[in-house]
């Protein structure tokens, strides 16, 4: 494409018309890389339009200086463009110390094996002039699972009762979509709440950003099985709850709370509350096993996403 012909498919798209058209093929300094830059990648160009933002807690978060948002200006569609960054952190789980860290190329893998399944969020890797594995993202319209779940203004027993099942199956459905990824011979590596994208147009709950991975040999699907327990004890729970909420509900809360030992507490993240049936009397006692197998206190550990779907479908009637 011409210079003139690009300028004129940014202006299409631009607030202002650019002064200048600043073409980058090499992404490799991606903090460089701004907003009205112009990314030619595998023969299409892509308007930047920023940086993605990390979201935490309902705010929006850190900027993620190497995701940028962008738009394929020879239709128009937005995009996620996700270049090279390397970085790695260690995760304790009970007495462990797992060492996680950030893979282009493991990402990659997950867009070429889940390519069309509808659970996952879909796109392309190509390399830029340097080499760099660049994941190119389809944008997915609708609010995270953690976001979806603020909209719910009503007490815990309502909420159960009124919206659990259904928002329970589909969550199930998308838990059933990891038991395909691990049969793919991949893990997702960052299992949360805010990587649950709620489709607005199918409802679909659908998984993004696949490039953690993780160091545990002795147990490869752990970190994923934890993660989704902590995201079945948000949903169940409609939301976390932990020792300060307790206090805050007085001399009820503090009663409560003197009765938890470490094994009422979430192994994933030890100052969540996972026994929940102490928390609302109504709770079910199958659910509640499933949570607790999530604990400290457990004997036997979920060994892959189909022994915790069997659990969940045989509790649905407990709804």
């Amino acid at each position: 494409m011409l210079e003139k012909e690009i300028r004129e498919k940014v202006e299409q798209y631009s607030r202002y018309p650019p002064r200048r058209i600043r073409l980058i093929r090499d992404t490799s300094q991606f903090m460089e890389i701004n907003a009205e830059d112009v990314l030619e990648l595998d023969g299409r160009y892509y308007l930047v339009r920023g940086d993605e933002f990390e979201p935490r807690f309902g705010l929006e978060g850190d900027p993620k200086f190497w995701v940028k948002k962008a738009i394929d200006i020879s239709d128009g569609s937005s995009k996620i463009i996700k270049l090279v960054f390397h970085e790695s952190c260690y995760m304790g789980i009970g007495g462990l110390r797992i060492r996680c860290y950030r893979s282009p190329e493991k990402e990659a893998r997950v867009l070429d094996k889940m390519r069309d399944d509808p659970y996952f969020m879909q796109g392309v890797t190509v390399s830029d002039d340097a080499g760099n594995a660049v994941r190119i993202v389809d944008r997915i319209r609708g609010p995270s699972l953690y976001s979806f779940m603020q909209s719910f203004r009503m007490d815990h027993e309502t909420y159960f009762r009124k919206h659990l099942p259904g928002l329970l199956r589909s969550l199930m459905e998308c838990m059933a979509a990891i038991g395909r990824l691990h049969k793919a011979g991949e893990v997702h590596g960052d299992i949360r709440t805010d990587h649950v994208i709620i489709e607005r147009d199918t409802q679909v709950f659908r998984w993004i950003d696949f490039d953690f991975a993780y160091e545990w040999t002795e147990n490869p699907l752990g970190i994923d099985i934890l993660g989704l327990g902590n995201v079945l004890l948000f949903v169940l729970g409609k939301g976390f709850y932990d020792d300060y909420d307790l206090k805050a509900c007085g001399k009820e809360g503090l009663a409560v709370l003197s009765t938890l030992t470490e094994s009422d507490y979430s192994l994933y993240s030890r100052q969540r509350i996972a026994n929940l049936k102490k928390l609302f009397s109504y709770f079910p006692e199958c659910f509640n096993r499933v949570l607790l197998r999530f604990t400290p206190g457990t004997e036997v550990f979920y060994e892959n996403t189909e022994e915790l779907l069997d659990d969940l479908s045989a509790c649905e009637p407990s709804l």
